[in-house]
């Protein structure tokens, strides 16, 4: 059972992606749930979240400020810009616009911590920048959301604020208090955990996919894009702004992963929950689940190749013979 997890887990960015094509192509295949299971879906990856999480990871928090403040500055600051600016310069409607705003404002995403793993970044700095990013979220995300689409759709901030509250922060609480009380029983469970949440977003993937699929088969190219571009720019100037900051190799790329990885989960969520009205805004979110898991599963690959060839450049040749 864990190697299975282990693979559902570890290949989270094909089970999605393959998800999204049959939701796609098979839209009345998949499963007919009403859309607030999404919100109780988040709710369960969150929980799982807080099962994860340990009040030590915060110690960063306090032992390196610095760099924390730095990661969450870029945070939320580069994506919501980026989103505006994307969503500006390919004309999207407002819905759309609405949608990739949404993912631009959200804390970071809950697989940016494996993927820093995997590309040997400061996965301390990563699970810091996740956990103050999520704090940070009920306040940040809805007066980013405000600014930067208040003035083409009716932004409710406190009720943003509420929701957040009740479906990703009090839920990461239940999963630390469960924790606490019941270690060794979370320490048995731990190893489903990541499997379980990828299931868990790839059901609000196929949710999102197929109650759109028509409009997005007539012209949901453009979405696609916008979404690639948002996250690959994300990740390329959070690596540029660690660099910029003279930040080491490891933190370097903790920041790029942080930065350009979001939370699209909770994208889909604030969409159904407060924009019913614009139904396309759930599908910039979807689409980001799918893709910033297969660009985040490449620069993990990438970051691995060239350790790999600086290793092998920096072994001494040997001496020609005389």
């Amino acid at each position: 059972m864990k190697k299975i997890c282990h693979y559902i887990s570890e290949y989270m960015g094909v089970l999605v992606l393959a998800v999204a094509v049959a939701a796609l192509l098979f839209p009345k295949a998949m499963p007919h749930v009403h859309p607030s299971t999404i919100n109780y879906l988040l709710g369960v990856v969150m929980f799982g979240m807080g099962l994860t999480l340990n009040l030590r990871d915060f110690k960063i928090v306090f032992s390196r400020p610095k760099d924390v403040i730095i990661g969450c500055l870029a945070q939320f600051t580069v994506m919501p810009l980026l989103a505006w600016g994307l969503s500006r310069l390919f004309n999207l409607d407002e819905a759309l616009a609405l949608g990739v705003v949404l993912v631009g404002c959200c804390p970071g995403g809950t697989a940016s911590n494996v993927i820093t793993y995997l590309a040997k970044g400061d996965l301390a700095l990563s699970v810091g920048m996740t956990g103050v990013s999520t704090l940070l979220a009920p306040l940040l995300t809805p007066l980013l959301t405000w600014a930067l689409a208040g003035k083409t759709v009716d932004v409710n901030i406190a009720n943003m604020f509420f929701s957040i509250l009740w479906v990703v922060i009090l839920p990461i609480i239940a999963g630390l208090t469960v924790k606490w009380i019941w270690p060794k029983f979370t320490q048995h469970i731990t190893d489903y955990l990541p499997a379980f949440s990828s299931l868990a977003i790839a059901f609000i993937v196929s949710i999102v996919i197929a109650a759109n699929a028509d409009k997005l088969l007539a012209g949901g190219m453009i979405i696609v894009v916008v979404v690639m571009l948002h996250n690959v720019c994300g990740l390329t100037l959070g690596y540029i702004i660690g660099s910029l900051l003279r930040l080491s190799e490891p933190k370097r790329r903790a920041v790029s992963i942080e930065v350009g990885m979001q939370n699209s989960g909770l994208a889909c969520s604030l969409a159904t929950i407060h924009f019913a009205a614009y139904p396309l805004a759930t599908i910039p979110g979807a689409i980001f689940s799918v893709w910033h898991n297969i660009s985040g599963a490449t620069v993990a690959y990438l970051y691995g190749r060239k350790d790999k060839n600086k290793e092998t450049s920096d072994v001494p040749k040997c001496p020609p013979n005389v």
